[in-house]
């Protein structure tokens, strides 16, 4: 048996978030939540949660103002109009909460919208109220977003710096000497496989088979899959092995793979800092995440392997529109080799 699961720990501690979101939520809400149990996430509806919390704060605050959240009932969701939900996305432009002063951009509010609708969806499907006002809320235009994602020499730079500690502050070279074959096996991962940072996180011990140069992980939604990487994502994981197996202070209970300098699993914002740290020396005018790994991963293997299916699959995208949207965009590169494809005179030759 696992000392520790990552994902049944998450899910936990993600069930216990619900519950004490559910104590400043309309009553109702519970019997909401209770049934789309079956068909989402618990961290889908987490966010729900987060979202809906200041939908119905929003709500007392503009149109029940002589009522707290809780007393709101059925009867006052059904009397929202889509005029009330268009004024909540506006709203949320800028807003108050808890007496912080916050903002939403055009895809914060496309995510509590949709939070929105599916609570309004399934009251009506149920038949506990008449009408579903929320379907008429047109969902706000989505600009796209420039991809950002490394060039080549600065996947190479990046690895380098990490093995090295070339760049760092004086400050943080002290810590490098400690993490540096942990970090380049991190950062290697990221740039070899393109998976998530939640995937990443999650990893155990037992997730690697080295000899099929494959490893499981657990993807969005709970499903697990096979994954395969390179010998030179091979080589960095395994010299990170080689040093936990020469480390006493690494616990035996330990099943996580990747260990925080405490000796417990990392968690995901260690990971965002460590690639934060990295790349500004590499890359200083691209904001690097661990996601912008994941692009540049897909972005590569797409120019390689010309086969968008594939990155999908292998990036456990459920939609193939979404990874065109996001890897198959016409670089630099490929213009220049179109450039001269087209002829507008042919040739005496070629008659």
């Amino acid at each position: 048996m696992k000392k520790d699961n990552y994902y049944t720990t998450r899910n936990i501690n993600d069930f216990d978030k619900i519950a004490e979101l559910l104590e400043e939520l309309p009553s109702f809400c519970s019997d909401y939540f209770i049934g789309v149990e079956t068909r989402t996430s618990a961290q889908t509806r987490l966010k729900y949660a987060y979202d809906l919390r200041i939908f119905f704060d929003f709500l007392c605050k503009r149109k029940f103002k002589n009522f707290d959240v809780l007393d709101l009932t059925l009867e006052h969701l059904e009397s929202v109009t889509h005029q009330d939900i268009e004024f909540f996305l506006s709203y949320l432009s800028h807003y108050r909460f808890k007496d912080k002063s916050l903002s939403c951009d055009e895809r914060a509010k496309a995510r509590k919208l949709s939070a929105v609708r599916a609570m309004f969806k399934y009251f009506f499907n149920k038949g506990m109220i008449e009408k579903d006002n929320s379907a008429k809320v047109a969902t706000p235009k989505l600009h796209d977003k420039e991809i950002i994602r490394l060039d080549v020499d600065e996947v190479s730079d990046l690895i380098n710096v990490a093995e090295t500690g070339a760049g760092l502050s004086k400050h943080a070279v002290g810590y490098h000497k400690k993490t540096k074959i942990r970090d380049t096996a991190i950062l290697t991962l990221f740039l070899g496989t393109g998976i998530r940072i939640s995937e990443l996180v999650g990893l155990d011990n037992d997730s690697f088979d080295f000899e099929e140069n494959s490893f499981l992980v657990t993807r969005k939604g709970g499903n697990q899959a096979i994954l395969y990487f390179s010998d030179e994502v091979k080589y960095a994981l395994q010299e990170y092995i080689a040093e936990k197996n020469n480390d006493p202070k690494v616990p035996e209970t330990e099943n996580a793979f990747f260990l925080s300098m405490q000796y417990k699993r990392i968690n995901v914002r260690s990971v965002e800092i460590l690639v934060k740290k990295y790349s500004k020396i590499v890359s200083p005018l691209k904001k690097i995440t661990p996601h912008k790994l994941r692009s540049t991963y897909g972005t590569r293997l797409y120019n390689e392997t010309q086969d968008i299916y594939i990155v999908a699959d292998v990036l456990g995208h459920r939609d193939v529109n979404t990874t065109k949207k996001h890897y198959a965009a016409i670089t630099e590169e490929n213009r220049r080799k179109v450039a001269s494809a087209v002829k507008l005179r042919q040739d005496e030759t070629d008659d």
